[in-house]
């Protein structure tokens, strides 16, 4: 499957590693912790303009993890051994329509749920807000930060998901283009919906993003799912 264009904005934190073990437990994974202690939680939101699956908006919270079976890392380079092989297992995955709902959770086991989300990538802040059932469950603001040159992004992407008790892996590949990133520059507002108190367990709606970027062209492609755990 292939995205031809799509805009993103993200934002990584630095959460209480139990904390985000206790959320992804139902996947039999394990987060990666760069620092002892901690681990890294991404806020993502995503605007599809041309791809497989049509156009469509998609919000994505998501943590680093160790791949499965790989032993905790130790020694003083522990933590920089952990972030080099980590993964990103896709928590919760929000879209604003059917198509890709479905095809993402048949085809791949993403945890997409059909939710109104709004979005605002053309201002000097870029946002976005998820609403499910008329309650608020997130909204996000970016401030974009200095360019990057091109090639300093990784190509691949082992992208992790759990449905029904199957943890699943999918490789992606990415090609980004136009990015800009910084040092802080996100802010987290967490609504009423049960999704916001899961976030506000991760203090997400205190922290200091580690880092915030943004990607105004980004192609992609997601190879077969494959069953990792069940």
């Amino acid at each position: 499957m292939r995205i031809r264009d799509a805009a993103v904005a993200s934002a990584m934190f630095a959460v209480p590693a139990d904390a985000a073990r206790a959320v992804i437990a139902y996947s039999g994974l394990d987060v990666a912790e760069p620092l002892p202690g901690r681990a890294i939680c991404s806020l993502a939101f995503v605007r599809y303009a041309d791809g497989d699956l049509g156009p469509y908006h998609e919000f994505a919270v998501a943590f680093l993890v160790r791949p499965p079976g790989s032993p905790p890392p130790a020694g003083a380079l522990g933590g920089l051994r952990a972030m080099a092989g980590a993964g990103a297992f896709i928590h919760w995955l929000p879209v604003n329509q059917e198509f890709t709902l479905e095809a993402g959770r048949t085809i791949w086991g993403f945890p997409k749920e059909m939710a109104d989300i709004s979005m605002d990538l053309a201002g000097r802040v870029q946002r976005c807000a998820v609403r499910i059932g008329g309650r608020t469950a997130i909204e996000v603001a970016v401030r974009p930060g200095a360019p990057v040159p091109g090639g300093s992004a990784a190509p691949r992407v082992e992208a992790y998901s759990c449905m029904d008790g199957v943890t699943r892996r999918t490789p992606w590949t990415v090609t980004p283009s136009d990015v800009r990133m910084r040092p802080g520059g996100a802010k987290v507002v967490l609504g009423d919906h049960p999704v916001a108190e899961e976030l506000r367990s991760l203090g997400l709606d205190r922290a200091r993003a580690l880092s915030t970027s943004t990607v105004g062209h980004l192609r992609m492609s997601f190879e077969a799912a494959e069953e990792v755990l069940r």
